[in-house]
């Protein structure tokens, strides 16, 4: 139960309901396959390597964003290392699944994941930042392989998925949108008119996440601008609505699961997760929205999350 009492859902009144087992079903469209303990161990893992490079990338030019970077690695990793249908050989292949990063300051977690992905080199994520790098602090459509939308100005990224929504479903094709979000993008009012839009147009090609870790850049997300109860503004806006622990991967599979098989309405999942998820000192804290670790915090950074540098 949430502190106004409501469930975790995967609609309306329906729990997360924990595995039976050591292993569970989760389908892709219509195919079912197994998802081990392994493989949840696998993804984890590769959760904390993108968390490692993120750290390394802001580091090198002490700018960026990594606390909400590390607030959605989770989810970006389930998506690009289960979900989507991409080609890193072919970016652009017209059947791929679309992946929007609506929260665009948090591209360390997408260039990680792309370049872990095989889209371009893992090197290339130390020129992040850099005069001339194609990685820039907010993602250009066009520039980088792999990146779908420019992003920069909040509330832009659902509007974006929701017109990709609609042009999936005007060619008939098959493929997905997915789109992250951050909490501070809903104080935002384009973000409300196109949920309103999502709403109306039936869209359960879409999938949008809330990356809800409570603070946004200049302070706590419940002193800016309160939000709750969001989960029931979401639904009157015509959505399916589920709520998660962001940084429980089976817990996102089994949403995005849920998500697929859910007909007639878009979904968004409210994923509750930690600012800075992974270090000790920097989860939950306001600085860490923006501000790069010194070489001393690296180490200990790095050190936490299970690798050591000199």
């Amino acid at each position: 139960m949430d502190s106004h009492g409501r469930r975790s859902v995967h609609g309306p009144n329906k729990a997360l309901k924990p595995p039976p087992s050591s292993r569970t079903r989760i389908r892709r469209k219509s195919v079912v396959v197994e998802i081990s303990e392994a493989k949840i161990r696998d993804l984890e893992n590769k959760a904390r390597l993108l968390r490692r490079h993120i750290l390394k990338m802001t580091h090198q030019v002490q700018s960026g964003h990594p606390g909400g970077s590390m607030s959605a690695c989770d989810i970006v990793t389930a998506l690009y290392f289960h979900v989507l249908r991409v080609d890193p050989d072919n970016p652009m292949w017209p059947d791929r699944d679309r992946f929007v990063l609506s929260k665009g300051h948090a591209c360390p977690v997408l260039y990680a994941a792309l370049a872990e992905r095989g889209f371009f080199p893992v090197k290339e994520l130390m020129t992040f930042r850099r005069i001339n790098s194609r990685l820039q602090g907010h993602p250009e459509y066009g520039t980088t392989p792999g990146v779908e939308n420019a992003a920069g100005a909040e509330g832009q990224g659902l509007s974006f998925g929701v017109g990709l929504g609609l042009s999936a479903r005007l060619d008939r094709k098959a493929w997905r949108v997915y789109c992250i979000m951050g909490d501070g993008e809903q104080d935002v009012g384009q973000t409300w008119e196109a949920a309103l839009a999502g709403g109306k147009y039936h869209l359960d090609n879409l999938t949008a996440f809330i990356d809800r870790n409570g603070i946004q850049q200049e302070g706590r997300t419940e002193e800016i601008m309160p939000l709750e109860p969001l989960a029931d503004k979401w639904e009157a806006f015509g959505w399916n609505v589920l709520t998660i622990n962001g940084h429980d991967m089976r817990q996102i599979l089994e949403a995005i699961d849920e998500a697929h098989s859910h007909k007639g309405q878009p979904t968004v999942i409210i994923a509750k997760t930690t600012k800075g998820k992974g270090v000790s000192f920097m989860e939950n804290v306001v600085r860490y929205h923006g501000a790069a670790t010194s070489d001393e915090e690296l180490k200990r950074a790095l050190a936490e999350l299970g690798e050591m540098i000199p």
